[in-house]
Formats: structure tokens, C-alpha cells, sequence
């Protein structure tokens, strides 16, 4: 059977089955009880998915994983994320995960509130994080009394947590930690988002309050906003 095609024409029904058979693996997968793969894509080919060859089975599983790899999402390990996938096989695979209720996608779109964004963020912080969120090239900018931009919380989330409750500014602790636990720093977006800077893990750091003020307002705000670069490795200049 044809691979290729198989990839273009499968119903949301084979996809959902898809999805949760994914699930049920991953769950077995985290239990830390051994997962046999080959038997998991023998039952799913005894169901919904029998017109489907094991090799097209396995190939969707890796499309699955790459849509929870974007996410910094756990996946399964041995179902490494497929590179290349189409825009249209991501939002049909997207659409079965909701439905199994993988993920609430509201909780991963791209916001311009910042209390809403602090919401979204408190809830990421949560979860188990996978890997190094791609984050917005280019924010859509909100016109309004106040131009405020579109930022990705996944972003966010990941720069805290890579902090660790540590200010990569000055390097001393968090000022105080927040209601919910988690240790309060801000988040900095070293070539501002005005200036079409990018909403990414390469542009942001986590700072204690003194220092995000220094940085836009101090009067060796671009020596110290230059000397960001060599504290945190991950930044690349724009």
C-alpha cells in the first residue's frame, strides 16, 4: 500500500483511533511498565485502523508526536517526531488530540493580555516540560490606547523554568515567591517586541524587577542589556 497516500486520506474516525491508541501507549509508557509497540499496532490493526499497513501505523504515531514535541509535550520515545509535516496533516492530528482530550488548546494560543498570558503560564508550569519551544518570529502587535503584542506562554513558561528562581540578570534570587508557589521574576525580551524583535527562548530572560527596570531605564541600560548575551548562552542577537 502506499505510504504517501495513506498519509492524505485517512478519516478523523482512523485518526482518533490513532490518537488513542497513542495515548494508551504513552500512559504505559510513563507508568514505567514495558511497552510492547509491536503489539499495540497489532490491536489497533484488529479495529478501526485494519486497512492500515504497521508501517503507516507507525509513521502516524510519529506524526502524533510531533504535534506533543511542539507542544513541549512528554512523547514516546521510541516514536521520534516525524520532520516536515504539512500544515493540514498537523491541524487533522491537532483536531483527534483535542477530541481525546490530549490538550486544551486554549491553554497554548498565543495571547496579548498579560493577566490572561500569567493564567495560561501558571498552568504550563505544572506540567512536564520536553524540549525548547519554537516561540513567535514575528508578534502580531494589538493596536489599541496601550500597542501590545501577541506572545506565545509556552515561551514564557520555558524562560522561568530554565531560571529556575534565579535572576539571569544580577544572579541573585527571586525577590519573593507568588500565591501559587512559584518564585516571581519577569519576563525581558532583550531586542524589544517594538523594535520586531521575537517572541523566543533566543530573546527572552527571566529578571528580578530591578533588573528589567535597568534594562529600559537605567543609564548603562545597553552595556548591561549587552552583557546578557555572555550570562545566558541561549541568546542570539537580532
Amino acid at each position: 500500500m502506499d505510504i504517501e497516500k495513506e498519509k492524505n486520506d485517512w478519516s478523523d474516525e482512523e485518526l482518533e483511533a490513532a490518537v488513542e491508541g497513542y495515548l494508551k501507549m504513552l500512559a504505559i509508557e510513563k507508568s514505567d511498565q514495558k511497552l510492547n509497540k509491536a503489539h499495540e499496532n497489532r490491536l489497533l490493526r484488529e479495529g478501526v485502523l485494519m486497512n492500515r499497513s504497521r508501517v503507516s501505523i507507525e509513521y502516524r504515531m510519529r506524526n502524533i508526536s510531533t504535534v506533543l514535541h511542539d507542544l513541549c509535550l512528554p512523547y514516546i520515545v521510541g516514536y521520534l517526531p516525524a520532520k516536515h509535516l504539512g500544515a493540514g496533516v498537523t491541524q487533522r492530528v491537532r483536531a483527534a488530540m483535542i477530541a481525546k482530550g490530549a490538550f486544551d488548546p486554549d491553554d497554548y494560543a498565543p495571547t496579548a493580555n498579560d493577566q490572561t498570558l500569567n493564567t495560561k503560564v501558571q498552568k504550563l508550569e505544572q506540567r512536564e516540560f520536553i524540549g525548547i519551544p519554537r516561540g513567535i518570529d514575528k508578534p502580531q502587535r494589538l493596536n489599541g490606547t496601550i500597542s501590545t503584542f501577541f506572545r506565545d506562554p509556552l515561551v514564557k513558561t520555558w524562560v522561568l523554568k530554565e531560571a529556575n528562581g534565579v535572576c539571569e540578570g544580577c544572579g541573585q534570587d527571586a525577590p519573593f515567591k507568588q500565591a501559587n508557589g512559584s518564585h516571581f521574576l519577569e519576563l525581558h525580551h532583550v531586542k524589544h517586541l517594538a523594535d520586531l524583535g521575537s517572541d523566543r527562548p533566543s530573546n527572552a530572560v527571566a529578571l528580578c524587577p530591578n533588573c528589567h527596570r535597568r534594562c529600559h531605564y537605567s543609564s548603562d541600560r545597553d552595556e548591561f542589556t549587552a552583557s546578557l548575551y555572555t550570562k545566558v548562552k541561549r541568546l542570539k542577537p537580532e
